[in-house]
């Protein structure tokens, strides 16, 4: 049996998960998170935190003093929270589906949200599909800093734009077996 990442240890926790998409692309003071994840109640939302500092996910990248207590802004640290190549290969099947579910849960709660604000001008920025792409070995790194590099001027707030989920999930697809349908007599 294959090891769990230590990523997958920290975030594949739903609070976490939901944590880190809120600090994608911006910092968040803690009162601010907390008013973005009203149903976390503030003590779990505190202990997930601390838990994704210690794992170099989220950083406290400003402190200031607010009313006798020290409030903290956050955003996403040195270590973002993607499983790397060695990570993927360290978790078992029964390990990587619940990361995958996990993060597909928090697609789903995200698509509920939309839903649930009834405004039908969201719907202009709403969109989705899949699409089928060929890569080889070297091709990959290739295409994913493609990607970065075409996302690079939409990662941040400036004024008049909106923020926006976009979520990606590359799922190979298996070789097909060219052994299938053959006769017994066909095949050596």
């Amino acid at each position: 049996m294959a090891k769990q990442s230590p990523i997958a240890d920290v975030v594949m926790h739903p609070v976490r998960m939901r944590i880190i998409q809120q600090l994608s692309g911006r910092e968040l003071t803690t009162a601010q998170l907390r008013d973005a994840l009203p149903d976390i109640t503030q003590a779990t939302l505190y202990r997930h935190v601390a838990a994704l500092i210690e794992a170099d996910i989220i950083a406290v990248v400003a402190e200031r003093k607010v009313r006798g207590t020290v409030e903290r802004t956050l955003a996403l640290g040195a270590r973002l929270a993607v499983a790397d190549l060695a990570e993927l290969r360290a978790m078992d099947t029964a390990q990587l589906r619940s990361m995958f579910l996990t993060f597909l849960g928090h697609l789903g709660e995200s698509f509920d949200t939309f839903l649930a604000a009834e405004d039908p001008e969201l719907r202009d920025y709403l969109g989705f599909g899949m699409t089928q792409v060929y890569v080889g070995p070297d091709d990959l790194p290739k295409l994913q800093a493609a990607i970065n590099e075409a996302l690079a001027p939409y990662l941040s707030d400036r004024p008049g734009t909106r923020r926006l989920g976009l979520g990606s999930v590359l799922i190979p697809e298996p070789a097909p077996d060219t052994t299938r349908g053959a006769k017994s007599s066909d095949r050596t």
